[in-house]
């Protein structure tokens, strides 16, 4: 069955609500003609029609143009379910519960570091753990890793890891409260006991940047960034730990779709009643392990920061790098919504997608109130990665979502296969980047055509104005798990 899509405009297309007997309400993907040829090519918009199904759905089954195919609803999935008579889904919040991004501006310029980025690199290879199962410096005790999952990022600010301000710029202030340590299994916390402060594998990454170009000074002066000035881009989520809980609460939503007579057209979707024991139990954990990813990328942040002073023997002052935001992308969030004219409050699941909150809205950071919350997009390794704000307009369409980076366009295996004979740390050297990874088939797996071009995925919520342009940073050097 081919779906017909339906154009809305320039940037919008409509799964048409009858594609399927069971929608309940349409899908609305956010493309342009270009993208729209590569997410068609595999079957994630069947992802987002078959998400449409879940029962308390309102308003859409949304996609962002970074979209590509995942475990129940496509990675770059928005949907929204009503808290009364909704559900939710493991699905779709995704395996790596709040991976997300944090973006740490300095004092530095691009011609401060340049001859020093090899050393700064292989420093921070060095000093920060990552790849697969790698084990960090924090070894927690059973109580302490309890109380770091109801506190988040807190609980490392509280023992000297960061500051106060670190807090003021994270997402939820790196907290989500209603966090239940004792709806988490024993495996779970085996699995995280050593992993924080580790940047994991995959797509994770630190990388040290430089603005490239501004395109809203006025936003650029307000998160204290300029032209050629050095951040630091760090992507990271709850390890082991977080993927454990999605493993362990698939089951158990496995059995809830019987129990409660759920009918969906992929058992991948699995969902509980939000008011159900399954329900809440899966909230619960999904909050400790999503302010384990929290406490995680305060760890990185201090780690690095460190790197960074040893390296070229600056002070903290000197050094000024000050977080400008921390945003997660696999998470959901309880929050109110306008939705058909009235307020309505809603379990918004955003899975490899990025809340992008307006101009005075209650959530955005005091420091950010009049220019939007901070959106940090990443690219790929080896061409470019935004900030960008929120904006009213995605509160009135997309729960107030974008996307959450360039999107995949080749899975690990096709990427492994594509690269064959070729060097890809060297041909990164030759760009002028320095790249540190703990394998070649890791940066095989993830060298910069395996996505998107991410000037293109930007460029649509931009126009489409569910998030609006503030900088391009280009990279100077990364880490690999």
């Amino acid at each position: 069955m081919t779906i017909q899509l339906k154009k809305i405009d320039d940037y919008r297309w409509e799964i048409p609500i009858d594609y399927k007997e069971g929608m309940r309400v349409p899908g609305i993907i956010y493309a342009d003609e270009v993208l729209l040829k590569m997410i068609v090519a595999d079957q994630s918009i069947e992802q987002v029609a078959n998400g449409a199904f879940l029962p308390g759905i309102v308003k859409a089954s949304l996609a962002m143009p970074d979209m590509h195919f995942g475990y129940g609803l496509p990675i770059g999935g928005v949907v929204a379910t009503d808290i009364n008579d909704g559900v939710v889904s493991p699905g779709g919040t995704g395996y790596d519960i709040n991976c997300g991004v944090r973006l740490v501006r300095s004092n530095l310029f691009k011609k401060d570091v340049k001859d020093r980025i090899r050393e700064l690199v292989n420093n921070l290879y060095s000093e920060i753990p990552s790849g697969v199962g790698s084990k960090g410096k924090i070894n927690l005790s059973r109580e302490e890793e309890s109380e770091l999952l109801i506190k988040g990022a807190r609980w490392a600010v509280e023992r000297g890891y960061g500051t106060k301000e670190d807090l003021e710029h994270t997402e939820a202030n790196g907290c989500l409260e209603g966090a239940d340590p004792d709806k988490v299994s024993d495996r779970a916390y085996e699995r995280g006991k050593r992993q924080s402060g580790t940047l994991g594998s995959g797509n994770h990454f630190l990388e040290v940047q430089y603005v490239d170009e501004i395109y809203d000074k006025k936003a650029a002066s307000i998160m204290n960034i300029e032209k050629g000035s050095v951040a630091v881009m760090i992507h990271s989520g709850s390890r082991g730990f977080g993927h454990q809980v999605c493993t362990d609460y698939l089951e158990v939503m496995e059995g809830a779709i019987d129990k409660y007579s759920i009918k969906l057209p992929d058992r991948q979707l699995a969902c509980a009643p939000i008011n159900s024991k399954e329900g809440q139990n899966y909230l619960s954990a999904m909050k400790a392990a999503a302010n384990y990813a929290w406490a995680n990328r305060q760890f990185l942040m201090v780690w690095m920061r460190n790197v960074f002073m040893k390296t070229l023997s600056l002070s903290p002052k000197d050094l000024g790098m000050d977080l400008i935001y921390d945003v997660a992308h696999n998470i959901v969030k309880i929050e109110d919504h306008i939705v058909n004219g009235k307020k309505k409050r809603v379990a918004v699941h955003r899975k490899g997608a990025t809340r992008a909150f307006p101009p005075g809205h209650p959530e955005t950071p005091s420091v950010y109130k009049e220019i939007g919350q901070p959106v940090i997009i990443p690219g790929d390794m080896g061409r470019a990665s935004y900030i960008l704000v929120g904006t009213q307009r995605a509160m009135d369409e997309t729960f107030g979502s974008t996307c959450h980076g360039a999107g995949r366009c080749l899975s690990r295996h096709a990427a492994i296969k594509a690269t064959k004979g070729r060097a890809i740390h060297r041909e990164l050297e030759e760009k002028g980047i320095i790249c540190r990874a703990a394998g070649r088939e890791t940066l095989r797996e993830e060298f910069p055509e395996a996505y998107k071009d991410v000037t293109e995925v930007v460029n649509v919520v931009h126009n489409a104005g569910i998030s609006k342009k503030v900088a391009r940073l280009k990279p100077l050097g990364v880490i690999k798990g």
